[in-house]
């Protein structure tokens, strides 16, 4: 395939563009795509809803798009080096805005987790995810490197102090993703099967004393496991949503599901999904989540470089998991979780945090950044 920019330019641009994995870049370009696509057809019954001009919603998602583009091309063109030490200054700016929530943040839903930042509603624990996936390990493969220095419990003491904020607001689902990265970090830089099972354990025992002490885990458990105990509304409608839709779908913008579901643009974005385009469309936004990730890990299970194995796994652990609990909570496998589907759900954080760690996977897996460690 031909192109404007020649192998021979030796531009920060050129050597950019004959670097980068543009297969996975292809792939992350249709989902953002698909999520202008799908934001047309769940926003504006909510804007009207909430008595805003009919396209309000659609603009800023589109300017939030576009933020998130601009920080996935620019970060992807920086050496590890550098990603490096922008993740240890966006980890520590994340610590400080989480206290911040904790004693300013507006509550929503029984947790404390937004905060606004010269207008503009800030959500600290999104920002936190991609650099504390950066952060841990770069920390245990240092400790690998140099034996006086203990990375793995460097690391996991920045995990506590996080995870603590995390429970603080509490934000049960966020707490279990960035464990799930830590574990999946520790485990592939060769932790023994004893303190895999310990952590295992661990996991189990916070699971159960969350479930016993935070209220509304309680309820959402029990009202996935007995409906009948609780308000189960949300749910119901989007499974109805595709049994209206079938394999091709009513047509784009003859759904209903969107006009009666107060988090159609956000948590079940794909009910609407179903309804308008399909069981057809849905199998083919799975895929795509399931092509960038098994991209992903193709490029890095090449590279001896452990860092990059960690931070990348890390990353595309956390953008799979993202992905794969807010389809399941849509299609009622697990109990609802307020977790955003990667590009296409409604929201700023979210989308500016996923350019951010989407933006540094195409920087680590660059031809030139995988053959040395130091740069």
């Amino acid at each position: 395939m031909k192109t404007a920019i020649a192998r021979t330019d030796n531009s920060v641009l050129g050597r950019w563009w004959w670097s980068v994995d543009r297969f996975l870049l292809g792939a992350l370009f249709a989902l953002l795509g698909t999520g202008i696509v799908l934001s047309f057809s769940a926003t504006p019954p909510i804007a009207e809803r909430l008595k805003l001009e009919t396209y309000f919603l659609i603009k800023h998602q589109i300017v939030f798009l576009i933020l998130s583009v601009l920080v996935m091309l620019g970060v992807s063109m920086q050496s590890p080096r550098t990603i490096r030490r922008l993740c240890c200054l966006v980890l520590g700016g994340a610590f400080v805005l989480l206290a911040l929530v904790l004693a300013h943040g507006a509550e929503i839903k029984g947790s404390s987790r937004w905060i606004r930042i010269f207008g503009v509603s800030v959500q600290p624990s999104e920002i936190a995810k991609p650099a504390f996936a950066v952060v841990a390990a770069w920390l245990i493969a240092l400790g690998k490197k140099q034996e006086k220095f203990h990375g793995t419990l460097a690391a996991a003491g920045v995990y506590l102090v996080l995870a603590a904020l995390l429970i603080s607001q509490p934000d049960f689902g966020m707490t279990v993703t960035v464990t799930v990265i830590f574990f999946t970090e520790l485990f592939l830089s060769g932790i023994s099967m004893i303190w895999t099972y310990i952590l295992m354990l661990c996991g189990a025992a916070g699971s159960v004393v969350a479930y016993f002490t935070i209220p509304h885990v309680r309820s959402r458990i029990d009202r996935h496991l007995n409906p009948e105990t609780g308000d189960t509304f949300q749910v119901r409608t989007a499974m109805e949503a595709f049994r209206n839709g079938g394999f091709l779908g009513r047509g784009p913008g003859e759904g209903v599901v969107k006009n009666i579901l107060p988090d159609a643009h956000t948590d079940f974005v794909m009910a609407v999904a179903a309804e308008e385009y399909g069981l057809l469309i849905c199998l083919a936004i799975t895929a795509l989540f399931a092509v960038i990730v098994l991209r992903g890990f193709y490029l890095i299970f090449k590279d001896k470089n452990l860092f990059t194995l960690l931070a990348v796994s890390g990353l595309l652990v956390q953008f799979g998991l993202q992905a794969l609990i807010n389809m399941a909570s849509t299609l009622s496998l697990i109990p609802t979780k307020g977790m955003t589907l990667p590009f296409i759900s409604y929201g700023g954080s979210s989308l500016v945090s996923l350019g951010f760690g989407m933006g540094i996977v195409l920087a680590l897996t660059r031809s030139t950044n995988t053959v040395k460690e130091s740069k």
